[in-house]
């Protein structure tokens, strides 16, 4: 980790927050709870459980999956599933997944790559590791957000968005002491790849020992910091935090983390999810893989499913 890198000096730069900027505080840590996932594999997950649905809206789910080598054979995935009524956002740093669906999309990603998947008015797809990855075992390091869509989006047509590393949109901050991988959302101008149906902003950061990095923030936005490796800080309190935690803050209009001069044995510095949306505000019903806005819609999402109306995958080419 990280899986993408650049130098920082060769970078555009983000201006630092002016003096009157109003620093977010800290509202509410939490450390992620350990849950298992697909056929089997562990998940770190701060929301929903550790934050309300309240809190995180437009976001509704964030599992950290992996942060290690995987033996031989041990890899797993998540084989069929359906969805319906949200976004499934798959940013991998290391090893490779394979997704497949029955709308005919998918494909692999590997290191640095994101996944985004509109599941819209519904579909049936799996995650899996790749076939070398699951005999050779390796290192697998990822995360998967996912976004809600509103009422009027909710059974939208079901579309991918395959988005190499090469794609991001990299910035450094203001004095070049940290590295800014732009997903999606907007920030001073620069815009990530990520198309989407809901305003957000998705930033992966990495914050070099003893740095602060400051970025301007949208007041209408909320903010939550997720640390994927190393030890830091949140807020101009400097409130300690570290791998596996999720800072949830309060209102501004800036955001400050930094990172510890001392960082674990072979963790090069703070690595971040920067995430923030504009809150959708409308009722939630979920049931599993479906995210509606009422019961009706849920019944209606399983019996489509069940009913087969939201395709199967088709078997693999045999040549």
């Amino acid at each position: 980790m990280p899986a993408v890198t650049a130098d920082t000096l060769a970078l555009p730069r983000l201006a630092a927050p002016d003096a009157t900027a109003r620093v977010r505080p800290l509202s509410r840590l939490v450390t992620a709870m350990r849950t298992l996932e697909g056929a089997g594999f562990e998940v770190r997950r701060p929301f929903p459980g550790r934050i309300s649905l309240h809190q995180a809206d437009p976001f509704l789910l964030l599992d950290h999956m992996g942060g290690r080598e995987l033996a031989p054979y041990e890899a797993k995935g998540a084989p069929d599933h359906p969805h319906r009524g949200f976004e499934t956002v798959t940013y991998l740093l290391d090893g490779q997944i394979e997704h497949r669906d029955s709308h005919g999309g998918g494909g692999i990603i590997s290191g640095g790559d994101t996944q985004w998947m509109t599941a819209g008015g519904g579909l049936v797809h799996s995650e899996m590791p790749t076939h070398e990855l699951y005999v050779k075992g390796g290192a697998m390091n990822g995360v998967q957000l996912w976004v809600n869509l509103p009422r009027s989006d909710k059974l939208a047509t079901p579309r991918y968005q395959d988005l190499t590393g090469d794609q991001l949109t990299l910035l450094a901050s203001a004095d070049g002491g940290a590295l800014l991988r732009l997903v999606a959302g907007e920030m001073a101008g620069h815009r990530g790849p990520g198309d989407t149906h809901t305003p957000i902003t998705y930033v992966h950061a990495t914050v070099h020992p003893g740095a602060e990095l400051r970025l301007p923030w949208r007041t209408d936005f909320n903010a939550m910091v997720y640390v994927l490796d190393g030890d830091g800080f949140v807020t101009q309190e400097r409130s300690p935090i570290t791998e596996g935690q999720m800072a949830l803050l309060g209102e501004g209009d800036a955001i400050v983390v930094a990172a510890a001069d001392s960082q674990p044995t072979n963790v090069a510095g703070l690595e971040v999810l920067l995430l923030g949306g504009r809150p959708i505000r409308e009722p939630i019903m979920h049931w599993g893989p479906f995210v509606m806005n009422t019961r009706d819609e849920i019944r209606q999402a399983l019996d489509d499913y069940q009913a087969g109306r939201m395709g199967t995958i088709p078997p693999r080419p045999t040549n």
